[in-house]
């Protein structure tokens, strides 16, 4: 796995800090940075709603550490 640096401005320290303290998200991260892989799989492999996958990834795109993209009729 590479290893990649991530710099924050200061004022986006909080925005990522909350981003990175939720095990879920860290999972989200680790699942993505692997593989493309869409929200049902995501949800079934962590045994959650698709709906809170779908709110933990936004947490994630608002700090700045996943880029999602939408693919309809993919999954």
């Amino acid at each position: 796995m590479a290893e990649e640096t991530l710099h924050v401005d200061g004022d986006r320290i909080p925005i990522v800090a909350k981003a990175l303290s939720s095990k879920t998200r860290l999972q989200i991260l680790k699942m993505t940075t692997e593989k493309d892989i869409d929200v049902s799989r995501i949800a079934a492999m962590l045994n959650q709603t698709e709906a809170n996958i779908s709110a933990q990834i936004k947490i994630l795109e608002e700090a700045g550490l996943l880029v999602s993209r939408y693919e309809p009729g993919s999954h």
